[in-house]
């Protein structure tokens, strides 16, 4: 027994003795594994090279808005449109910053806690961790895949460090609001202002910016604010936070913040979006890859902001007076007429026969305003559902002329009217052109959809009148004194027709050339094909409602002047736009 204690005496001595030497050997190794850590850390942010975007980050959309800015749809695999920071408010920035990353403006652009965090996650098989930096997010989403792992998210943190030190904390802020999936479809600032609020970014207001920055945090979920009570209700209560957090770094006044009301959403989901509208873009897009020398693919894809001569306001007023009884299938059932009477309207001043229609009909309806002396189109309706025809009425239809171009008769016509009178079936927009030169007093104006196209804030497209003489002045004035010699409006118009399949009305005067075409068909059904048929009994009367309608939208009640006895004044280089009465 006095053996063992003796042992265990000398065993702790020994143990005394060389504390200190065990201690600094355990020192050393931790050092070395430190400096072997630091050594590779140091190695693989410089060997970390910044990654360039994802193929389907860098893919934009193109819009297509009207003459006054309105948006009209948009072209494209991704609806994102990069803007520069510039046209971000700044206190839609800031709202960002306190909705994601508080510290963005100081932090290294890694948040070693919320790396920590995730992490364990991944190790423990814990739930998914959030409270990444909006550099780590914009690395995630623009630069890496998405994939959970250890090696991913370490390789997450050296780009973010590196991207952090050379770059700009308003280089990483700008890429992160152009490619951060808002929800309904939006990636990026720009396209989510317009889905949300109908605006474009730089004119969000400080409870619009508030409110999309609380929607980052899930999207998904939020994107329904707006027409889901709960959802809206979760989404003030962050909207609130994130005010809050603005007046308290100063981003905001305190006169702001208590002034500030949640704002009102477009009502999601939007519903069918095709209609007539792509028309439209159908006609604008075609004309904007022409101009800029590329395919429609290539401007689809390239984020370009297409300004076209469309007023939209006058377009869906068109829509909705073309769309009441025209365009619908009329026809007979068991033998019996639909109608009570047969087609009848004005066409050089005689009454067409009683007919009688045998099976479906669809009528077809067409317009086209455009602006005379310049060439500028307002409207082009050129049929009531693109889903189901894709083909444009106004703008590729071939109509049956008849006597719609009885006024041209006998005269000399020059390129590019100069088959005119030799043309059986126009289309709607050729017509209109050639009455647009009568009214310009014989300068034909190259008729044109697209009056801007811009990227990135920079003018790369702007339209300027193309212009020809294609008749005589004395010729326009005989066309203008014609018109008025049959017609009792207060407008040069003109009713003209091809038997009892098709039906013309043009009004003019120097602001506005204004052509309505009616026509008739029973569809093609299985391997027979369409055939024209007899317009209805209805189609006089609702031919001038559909050209009263429009005419007033655009320029207002006329009070009537002969075109033919007063000078044109002409239009200045770069005005499109004629006289708006109403919007």
């Amino acid at each position: 027994m006095a053996g063992l204690r003796r042992r265990l005496v000398k065993r702790r001595i020994r143990i005394r003795r060389t504390r200190g030497r065990r201690l600094r050997r355990a020192l050393v190794v931790l050092l070395a594994l430190l400096a072997n850590l630091v050594g590779a850390a140091v190695v693989a942010y410089h060997l970390t090279k910044i990654p360039e975007p994802h193929p389907e980050t860098a893919m934009q959309s193109t819009v297509f808005v009207d003459d006054h800015g309105d948006y009209l749809g948009r072209r494209g695999p991704v609806d994102r449109q990069e803007v520069p920071l510039s046209q971000v408010p700044r206190y839609v920035q800031e709202a960002v910053i306190a909705a994601e990353n508080r510290s963005f403006r100081t932090d290294t652009g890694i948040s070693p806690k919320a790396i920590a965090r995730a992490a364990w996650a991944t190790v423990s098989g814990g739930d998914r961790q959030g409270g990444s930096t909006i550099t780590q997010q914009y690395v995630k989403n623009a630069l890496l895949s998405p994939e959970q792992t250890l090696s991913r998210k370490a390789r997450e943190a050296l780009i973010s460090i590196k991207l952090d030190r050379t770059r700009s904390k308003d280089e990483i802020l700008q890429g992160y609001l152009n490619t951060v999936y808002f929800g309904r479809g939006a990636a990026g600032i720009q396209s989510a202002a317009r889905n949300y609020f109908g605006v474009d970014a730089k004119d969000l207001t400080v409870s619009q910016g508030a409110a999309l920055a609380s929607v980052i945090n899930i999207p998904s979920y939020y994107e329904k604010a707006g027409s889901d009570p709960k959802v809206t209700a979760k989404l003030v209560d962050r909207w609130e936070w994130v005010l809050d957090a603005m007046a308290d770094s100063g981003a905001i006044t305190s006169a702001q913040r208590a002034g500030a009301r949640f704002p009102a959403f477009r009502f999601y989901p939007p519903g069918d979006t095709d209609g007539q509208r792509q028309y439209l873009i159908d006609a604008a897009a075609s004309e904007a890859a022409d101009r800029l020398g590329i395919t429609e693919d290539q401007l689809a894809r390239g984020g370009y902001t297409v300004r076209t001569t469309f007023d939209l306001t006058a377009q869906d007023a068109t829509a909705e007076l073309a769309a009441d009884g025209t365009d619908k299938k009329t026809g007979e059932k068991n033998g019996k007429k639909t109608g009570e009477k047969a087609a009848e309207a004005k066409a050089g001043g005689k009454k067409q026969a009683e007919v009688t229609a045998s099976g479906d009909v669809r009528v077809h309806t067409a317009v086209v305003a455009l602006v005379p002396g310049d060439g500028a189109v307002r409207v082009l309706y050129g049929g009531a559902d693109y889903a189901s025809q894709p083909f444009n009425d106004a703008r590729d239809g071939a109509v049956e002329a008849g006597t719609a171009l009885e006024p041209f008769s006998g005269m000399k016509l020059l390129a590019p009217l100069t088959d005119l009178t030799r043309t059986a079936a126009p289309t709607p927009l050729r017509l209109a052109s050639a009455y647009a030169t009568a009214a310009a007093h014989g300068v034909y104006a190259t008729p044109y959809t697209v009056a801007k196209i811009t990227r990135a804030g920079r003018t790369l497209y702007e339209a300027h009148p193309r212009t020809r003489t294609a008749m005589t002045r004395a010729d326009a004035g005989t066309v203008a004194k014609f018109l008025y010699g049959r017609s009792d409006a207060p407008l040069a118009t003109q009713t003209g027709a091809a038997g009892l399949r098709t039906l013309w009305q043009t009004t003019y005067d120097e602001h506005l050339t204004l052509t309505v075409a009616l026509f008739a068909e029973h569809p093609a059904k299985g391997k027979k094909a369409a055939l024209p048929a007899p317009l209805p009994y209805t189609a006089g009367s609702r031919s001038l409602s559909v050209a009263e309608g429009v005419w007033s939208k655009i320029v207002g009640t006329a009070e009537g002047h002969d075109p033919a006895a007063e000078p044109n004044p002409g239009l200045p280089t770069g005005q499109t736009k004629p006289i708006l009465a109403t919007r």
